[in-house]
Formats: C-alpha cells, sequence, structure tokens
C-alpha cells in the first residue's frame, strides 16, 4: 500500500500572499459559516473500474464539493491519473480519514495538499539572468505560487538582481571536480535547510551528478534551448543561424542523468527566418526559455503534473 504524500500544514494563500478566493461576509446577524479548505488532490493507481466511483464517495464523507476534475487513463502504461480540487471544511485529519480506505483498496499513490500553497522552491542560476528574473518577477507578481528562499550559482553575476526582489544569493565557484562536489552538497543542505520542495535549474550551466540527480528525481526542472535541428555544444545560436534554421523554441523537462533527456513538462517554439541577426535569435530564444520555464514551474507548483514512466501527464 502506498501511503498519501502530505506536506507541512500550509497557509492558504496565493503566490502573492492573499487568498485566491474571496472571503464569505455575512451580515453582523447572521451566524457566520465556517470558511471551507480548498485541497488539490492528485492521485496514481493502475486503472481499473470503480476508481472514480470511491474517491467521490470518500469526497462526500468529506463533505466536500469538487470545483474542479481531470483524469486520464494511459493505454500504454495501464495506469489512471485524476487531479481534483474539492472545497470542504473538513480538516486534513478528516479528509485523510475519509481517503484511506479508497488509497489502500486500490493502491493508489495520492497527494493531497492546499490550492495556491506557494512552493518551497531553491533556484540555481549561473550567469544568464532572464529565467531568473522572469521567476522572480512572477513571484513577486502574485503570478508564480512558489517561495524562493534561496538563489544558489556558481558566479556571483546575479547578485544585485537577486537582492533587487530581496531575494538571498550565494555563489560558490565551480572550477574543478572538488568545486563542483561542494557546490552539490551545498545544494542539498539548502534542500534541507529550506523544506525545499522543487529545485529549478534556470540556465545554471554545469552538469548535475547522477547522484544528485537520483536525490532530485522529480522534483528538479532544467530548461534548455530547442531548435529544429539540434545544435550542442558552444554557441548554439550562431550554429543555428549559421544553419538557416526556421524554427527555434525551448524545452522545460524534469532533471535525470541522461543530460537534456528528462521527462518533457513543456516546449514553446517559434518561427525565424534568414533575416534575423544572431543577437535577435538569442532575444527571441531567451524569451521562450523564460516563459517555458516559467509555466512549467507553475504547473508543478499547482499539482498539475504527473509522471508516467518516461514521459508527463499534464492536467492544464
Amino acid at each position: 500500500m502506498n501511503v498519501i504524500i502530505l506536506p507541512y500544514a500550509p497557509r492558504i494563500e496565493s503566490g502573492g500572499g492573499q487568498s485566491r478566493y474571496p472571503e464569505r461576509v455575512s451580515s453582523p446577524s447572521a451566524t457566520t459559516a465556517p470558511v471551507p479548505n480548498h485541497w488539490v488532490l492528485t492521485l496514481i493507481c493502475a486503472d481499473r473500474p470503480g476508481i472514480v466511483h470511491a474517491i467521490s464517495g470518500a469526497i462526500v464523507t468529506a463533505r466536500g464539493n469538487i470545483t474542479e476534475s481531470q483524469q486520464f487513463a494511459s493505454l500504454d502504461t495501464g495506469r489512471f491519473f485524476m487531479r481534483l480540487q474539492v472545497e470542504s471544511d473538513a480538516t486534513r485529519e478528516e479528509f485523510e480519514q475519509a481517503l484511506a480506505p479508497v488509497v489502500e483498496s486500490y493502491g493508489m499513490t495520492a497527494h493531497l495538499d492546499n490550492v495556491g500553497r506557494p512552493l518551497r522552491t531553491l533556484v540555481l542560476v549561473s550567469t544568464a539572468a532572464h529565467c531568473l528574473n522572469d521567476l522572480l518577477f512572477r513571484q513577486r507578481a502574485g503570478q508564480l505560487p512558489v517561495d524562493i528562499p534561496l538563489v544558489l550559482s556558481n558566479h556571483g553575476t546575479l547578485r544585485d538582481l537577486a537582492g533587487f526582489y530581496g531575494v538571498p544569493f550565494e555563489s560558490l565557484p565551480v572550477t574543478d571536480p572538488a568545486g563542483k562536489d561542494d557546490f552539490e552538497v551545498r545544494i542539498l543542505e539548502a534542500v534541507e535547510e529550506h523544506d525545499i520542495e522543487l529545485v529549478v535549474l534556470a540556465r545554471y550551466m554545469q552538469i548535475i551528478s547522477p547522484q544528485l540527480c537520483e536525490k532530485l528525481a522529480g522534483r528538479a526542472i532544467n530548461i534548455h534551448h530547442s531548435f529544429l535541428p539540434g545544435f550542442k555544444g558552444a554557441n548554439p545560436y550562431r550554429q543555428a543561424h549559421a544553419r538557416g534554421v526556421k524554427l527555434i523554441g525551448a524545452t522545460a523537462h524534469f532533471v535525470t542523468s541522461d543530460l537534456d533527456e528528462g521527462p518533457i513538462i513543456e516546449q514553446n517554439v517559434v518561427r525565424v527566418d534568414h533575416s534575423r541577426s544572431v543577437a535577435e535569435l538569442v532575444a527571441i530564444g531567451q524569451d521562450e526559455e523564460s516563459r517555458t520555464l516559467t509555466q512549467a514551474v507553475k504547473w508543478f507548483a499547482e499539482s498539475r503534473v504527473l509522471l508516467d514512466g518516461a514521459r508527463t501527464i499534464i492536467f492544464r
């Protein structure tokens, strides 16, 4: 039996620190009804009849009202995926108790959280500013439900940018294998220190060791360019310009030990032509990288990304 994975008891907030749902207002003479919690529930199990009926019954037991529901049955893997948002005045303990018999009966892996709770996120960077700037701006604007307690870098270049948004910044040089080992130790220390739930490689230009990939499996997201055809190595935009590419874009994916080959979360592409200079291609590509990474982080933070082997199920 898989157990329900439950985070700490969170506050019910959006990324901007305000409730995503308006407060209920009653007249002074009326009896004040309890404001229901808004839960997000995701589950994965082997596909078989009766799952939706059983989950619906458990939600009724928890005095819940379903406000959003999405599901998918994979013919390739025989697995069933579901994401629900539920309003209920039940406590977390009551909701868990209502779900437990269904989770056990169907061998589910389930996750229960509060809608809009900011996800504790560590950001890794090198010298490129565009992805970090977009993440920090959208966090501060309340458009991205994450809480970023630290930006960690192998260069000091982006210290002022992080400082502008009031986010702590640390840099450790990586000039040799020993420096890389020290940096990865610091990543794991930061994950423990800040109770990190997601690690984002926002153009962090170091290859992550297989050992660290394993420890961060399923909770680390990377971004890289996507040229058609693809160009690896130094100066990919110059290579693309020399070949006259017509499509460039970006791919956000989970980090695995297979470089840039983890399960894909989001991709975007834009058409270009011969009139574009190398500098223009770089600017276009950076825009695509920023919006693609931010979208992937947003979906992950909202519990909309579920893993199905080497691919992802995205409940938009």
